[in-house]
């Protein structure tokens, strides 16, 4: 499955690593693509292990705020 996430808050490459590091983390995703200047995440993940509500709350966590 492949899903792109609205995520505020991103300015910088710290914010890039942060929130792909914390996707990657996560048992089942196998890829993240961060886009910084349009404040979208392209996520490719195997839906069997991974949950949408899982993966905000990993970037969340990390301080930034998913829409939708």
């Amino acid at each position: 499955m492949e899903m792109t996430l609205e995520v505020n808050g991103m300015t910088c490459g710290h914010c890039e690593k942060a929130v792909k590091g914390a996707l990657e983390e996560l048992e089942g995703v196998h890829g993240v693509e961060v886009h910084l200047d349009a404040g979208k995440v392209d996520v490719k993940y195997d839906e069997a292990f991974v949950t949408k509500e899982r993966m905000k709350d990993a970037i969340e966590d990390q301080g930034y705020d998913v829409v939708g």
